[in-house]
């Protein structure tokens, strides 16, 4: 019994530990800990919840990766109704409300505001009893929302257990209201993952957050990386009465919920206004979109007397920022293949000035938003372009349309080969064509497969790609081992030296390691990490393609969706065949053996910049990889080496400002050895 209670002292040492790191480092961004010291700390938590499961709770740290799949989401009612905001687009309107606030207020009184940012996510709502999470519920109609605690549980900046303050004591029951977003960066990253994958990409942070909150298997929301502010409460029962709006911001960060820094006290309409003006220059520097500023009546006494209408309460407004926007007319709607046969539509655009630069071309994302906007080819159309990111269409004028234009049918069949396009799961958005001998999905098939960090052949770039294609020279991968120099040299682009030079690039591939060759081929839902790892599990192509559903879905690295991809290939009489063509053009089918087993860069994160002398990125990556570190593509606080080699780029310099340790070459080799 007395090591039974010692064991529940240290777990509950580590889980407090552990959520002050997570506070620090998800909600402050100020973290005190390196990664492998935080690893370190998880591991031995799970490890000791695992031999003593009776001391295992909800919401222990461990619990963040989501827990099994659901069937589908429970309704939950909202103890008050979730009201949208009345929007202001301009300071006069901005004026208007600050007259009819005062008009709803004795003449004589002060009126302090308090404006936030307003945050492009998803509305959310959590539910604290005696300080421990137990309900997270989405808006839905402002009414009834759906259930989604089990994914908010998966959220690193959702708090699972609220910290007691003599100041702030804790209220028996607390429902907060807040947002879930996703950073631009986290985005950009998961949309780059969907891409390789061959998956419909999401339009933007919100939409990608929404979707995530929408999934049924916690543990692909917990892989997200979503992250939420609170800004409201909706109740609070036998706890401390607040008197301002300010003062529970001030609570809710003592009880550890994670809220804005950017909240402002105004005393008056030109403090506000103020505000708005400098978030509307300064939105892009935030890392997460914003659209607006919300402005609240600070005092909680006399919100209560302003009330609400059915839709909006009186006391609190959205100023919105103007859209970068502009009209123009669809000139066409062109098809895209990508390289795993997904179709996306293009709007081709007259050309318009948008945000200070000329735009002719704008996303349609896929078929369902041409089918949501109803969008028509001679349509005038409104299209919006923030920051860096990509223009899309918004809006179709309606009103301005000619009656003779046709809706825009979803093409039977691939424009580029003709075959049919099917769209392969019902919930799905992307339509796909499966001729894997498609031109068009040869062609950047053949420009991911020569890639560098791919079988790395130098010298066969797009263009080279373009004609080999075009004069039907390559039909398929296999058909690039069997190039000639003669071959070569009847394209454009070729002189004796340069033929001779491909041809050696190509013969040099051949030797790469398998995991290359996995990521080379494309398969759906393996990307570059999951290569490395079934390479180093299986060992060869053959055991590989052998592989069940259950042997893959036994590695941690390898879900279901990806088990399916990979036996689904391997079973696929094309691949069955390329794979028997690059045998006999002797490629390298196995992954050679870790020679050290030392784990001496274990937790250690690494990034590589500039061209180094005596091994490619990949090698230099995967031989730290060995020795038990991580690499990433970009610098951080929590980078421990940046190898600087030759010519090296922004990573270099955002190293040196800040303070990362930078080696070069030479270092390196001893650090490794």
């Amino acid at each position: 019994m007395k090591n039974l209670s010692r064991i529940k002292k240290e777990i509950e040492k580590l889980r407090r530990q552990i959520r002050h790191h997570d506070y620090r480092y998800y909600s402050l961004n100020h973290p005190e800990i390196s990664d492998s010291e935080y690893d370190k700390l998880i591991k031995r938590l799970k490890n000791l919840e695992e031999k003593h499961p009776q001391l295992k709770i909800p919401d222990s740290p461990t619990e963040r990766v989501g827990g099994e799949p659901l069937l589908k989401f429970k309704q939950v009612k909202h103890p008050r109704p979730m009201l949208s905001l009345d929007n202001a687009y301009s300071f006069e309107e901005i004026k208007d409300w600050v007259k009819r606030v005062h008009k709803g207020l004795k003449k004589t009184e002060d009126v302090e505001y308090v404006t936030e940012l307003k945050f492009d996510g998803i509305s959310a709502t959590f539910t604290y009893r005696d300080g421990r999470f137990v309900l997270g519920a989405s808006r839905g109609d402002g009414q009834t929302g759906d259930n989604i605690t089990a994914n908010l549980n998966t959220v690193r900046t959702v708090t699972l257990k609220l910290t007691p303050s003599k100041r702030y004591p804790l209220p028996a029951t607390l429902e907060v209201r807040g947002e879930v977003y996703m950073d631009r960066r986290d985005f950009q990253r998961l949309n780059k993952q969907r891409e390789k994958k061959g998956e419909a990409l999401f339009a933007n942070p919100r939409n990608a957050a929404g979707g995530s909150l929408k999934l049924l298997d916690p543990k692909v929301t917990a892989k997200r990386k979503l992250r939420n502010f609170i800004h409201s409460f909706g109740l609070l029962e036998k706890g401390r009465e607040f008197s301002t709006h300010r003062e529970f911001l001030q609570a809710a960060a003592v009880w550890g919920l994670c809220t804005s820094p950017y909240s402002k006290l105004c005393r008056n309409i030109n403090q506000v206004t103020a505000e708005c003006q400098k978030w509307q220059k300064r939105r892009q520097s935030l890392p997460y979109d914003i659209d607006g500023v919300v402005i609240k009546v600070n005092r909680l006494a006399q919100q209560k007397r302003l009330g609400i209408t059915l839709k909006s309460p009186r006391w609190a407004i959205a100023y919105k920022f103007p859209a970068e926007q502009a009209t123009s007319v669809l000139k066409e709607i062109k098809i895209q293949l990508g390289r795993t046969g997904v179709l996306t539509p293009v709007a081709v655009l007259e050309p318009v000035e948008c945000a200070g630069v000329t735009i002719s071309r704008a996303t349609l994302h896929n078929f369902d938003e041409i089918k949501r906007l109803d969008v028509r080819i001679g349509d005038r159309v409104i299209v919006e372009r923030a920051g860096e990111v990509i223009p899309k269409i918004v809006k179709v004028i309606k009103s301005v349309r000619k009656s003779k234009l046709k809706p825009f049918h979803l093409p039977s069949h691939c424009p580029i080969c003709g075959d049919k396009i099917v769209k392969e799961k019902e919930e799905e958005v992307a339509y796909r064509c499966l001729n894997s001998l498609c031109p068009g999905q040869l062609e950047k098939g053949l420009i991911h497969f020569a890639s560098r960090q791919a079988m790395d052949i130098e010298g066969m770039g797009r263009a080279v790609i373009e004609q080999l294609v075009k004069k039907r020279i390559v039909k398929d991968l296999a058909d690039i081992y069997s190039l000639t120099k003669e071959q070569l040299l009847k394209l454009d682009l070729f002189a004796e030296k340069r033929a001779e030079g491909l041809i050696r690039a190509i013969e040099k591939s051949k030797k790469q390691p398998l995991s290359r060759l996995l990521l080379a081929l494309g398969i759906r839902h393996a990307g570059e990490k999951a290569a490395y790892v079934l390479a180093n599990r299986f060992g060869n192509i053959e055991r590989l393609s052998q592989a069940s559903r259950d042997e893959l879905q036994g590695i941690p690295e390898v879900g279901p969706i990806m088990a399916e991809a990979i036996v689904a290939f391997f079973r696929s009489s094309g691949a069955k065949q390329l794979l028997l063509r690059l045998n006999k053009a002797s490629l390298n089918m196995v992954e050679p053996i870790a020679k050290s087993s030392s784990q001496a860069l274990a937790g250690k994160r690494f990034v590589f910049s500039g061209e180094l002398q005596d091994f490619s990125r990949n090698e230099a990556q995967r031989l730290v990889q060995q020795l038990g570190a991580n690499t990433s593509s970009s610098v951080s606080k929590k980078t421990d080496f940046v190898v600087a080699g030759k010519n090296p780029g922004s990573k270099y310099a955002k190293a040196k400002s800040l303070n990362v340790k930078i080696i070069n070459e030479a270092e390196f080799k001893k650090l490794i050895k």
